[in-house]
């Protein structure tokens, strides 16, 4: 009898405890006091992706390019006015909430885009006649 009771008492709290565990929400991270706005944040990292392929095309050895990356980086960030600590949080922050980042991410690649058509005007007005040809033939076999 005392085991009929030992083994009610088992399956009786079980579902009890999935319940309750259950209840139990994550909490959302809280934004950083000194968390980077979107605007501020967008050309930032349209600037260090650039600084990253400046120095992957310097065609130092890879402890020397780190080396220099970092010192720019550090230059970068003290131009903007940011400590290196709020852009790492703030980046992390974005990161957790992933269509924020997902939406930075897609002006960062406009901002670049701009910057090259600015640099190089040629290439420019060979992607818009190839985006021209493509709308193009999407006409015609309609």
């Amino acid at each position: 009898m005392k085991l009929f009771r030992c083994r009610h008492l088992g399956l009786a709290l079980a579902p009890l405890l999935l319940l309750l565990s259950a209840c139990d929400v994550p909490e959302q991270p809280q934004p950083p006091a000194d968390l980077l706005p979107k605007e501020k944040l967008i050309p930032l990292l349209a600037d260090l992706h650039e600084l990253e392929a400046r120095v992957e095309s310097s065609r130092l050895a890879p402890d020397s390019s780190r080396a220099l990356f970092l010192a720019q980086q550090k230059t970068l960030l003290w131009r903007r006015e940011v400590s290196d600590s709020a852009f790492h949080r703030s980046y992390r922050y974005y990161g957790i909430h992933g269509k924020d980042l997902h939406d930075i991410y897609g002006a960062v690649i406009d901002t670049l885009t701009a910057r090259q058509h600015r640099l190089d005007p040629a290439a420019a007005a060979k992607d818009s006649a190839a985006a021209a040809a493509k709308r193009w033939e999407g006409e015609e076999t309609k």
